[in-house]
């Protein structure tokens, strides 16, 4: 279990934070995009506009610019196959995922009975699924498969506060975010939503290299064969769009708080290659120490071990 020490970057709920934010960002929407600029501006293309900024955003911090997966992907089998690493993995992924999932709960602007409708779907999509299984507990049964020894059981996954407990700084930093982020505007779940797809088929890709049944665990074949995470690309991406179309005002801080979430999610990206990096090079001490020692195993032995 890691013990978070002092967030590190941003804590999102602090006033000097929002004064910050304001110095930075929100002066321009003052500035910029008051209500009467924004009335001024109600024949611009919002949606052109709202489109190439978010995937400007996704493509400046797109998952597989991470060397994680490409490193998992290349891992030893004797230290992919690690029942602790694959405990570790999954307690932080699944701690950024559990974030977002419970976050999207908040979403703001989306009371009318339409929106509700479809805000719906994405509450059925992640937790309301056949015989009362969510995305989370098909996760952590995926990984329990793989011989995962799980650090964290799936109902202690809880509030932001109670989960930063277990969890290192960058990763708080994304469950933090996530929290107050989503609250507060819709581009945090719309940039979320726009990578997804891109990371979990990443993911699944690493991990059946050494798991080959790992494709097929609902997980990940139920979401590719449903088209789940595209599908909930395209409803974020059109929903904020049509929010921007009728409260232009909002343009500014949607985009901000997109590119914030972005940059949080590097770090979790970041975390996850750090335990990897720190797996192999243990495994690479451990060479060193029976050789040093005498008791390194004969040359077959070692070509399996580093298969």
């Amino acid at each position: 279990m890691i013990r978070a020490g002092p967030q590190a970057q941003h804590d999102f709920t602090s006033p000097d934070y929002l004064v910050a934010l304001g110095d930075l960002e929100m002066t321009h929407l003052s500035n910029m995009m008051t209500p009467a600029r924004a009335a001024a501006e109600t024949n611009f293309d919002l949606h052109a506009r709202f489109a190439s900024a978010i995937h400007r955003i996704a493509e400046d911090h797109h998952p597989l610019r991470s060397p994680f997966f490409q490193h998992l992907r290349e891992l030893p089998a004797a230290v992919a196959c690690d029942p602790q690493l694959l405990g570790q993995i999954h307690l932080f992924y699944q701690s950024a995922m559990h974030a977002t999932r419970a976050a999207v709960y908040y979403l703001p602007h989306l009371d009318s009975p339409a929106m509700r409708k479809r805000k719906l779907q994405i509450f059925i999509d992640d937790d309301g699924l056949p015989g009362g299984d969510t995305h989370h507990y098909q996760l952590s049964r995926a990984f329990r498969n793989m011989g995962a020894k799980l650090l964290l059981d799936d109902e202690d996954f809880g509030g932001s506060t109670e989960l930063c407990r277990h969890l290192d700084p960058e990763t708080s930093r994304f469950v933090q975010a996530a929290t107050t982020l989503y609250a507060r505007s819709l581009g945090p779940w719309c940039v979320v939503e726009l990578m997804s797809d891109s990371w979990m088929r990443a993911l699944a890709d690493a991990l059946a290299v050494h798991f080959p049944a790992v494709p097929s665990e609902p997980y990940f074949a139920d979401c590719f064969s449903q088209g789940v995470e595209e599908r909930h690309a395209e409803e974020s991406f059109e929903v904020t769009a049509t929010i921007l179309q009728s409260r232009p005002e909002l343009y500014s801080e949607t985009v901000l708080d997109a590119k914030l979430m972005a940059e949080a999610l590097d770090g979790v990206w970041r975390r996850l290659d750090t335990i990897v990096k720190q797996a192999e090079q243990r495994l690479r001490t451990a060479k060193q120490e029976r050789r040093l020692n005498g008791t390194e195993p004969p040359r077959q032995a070692r070509t399996r071990e580093l298969a």
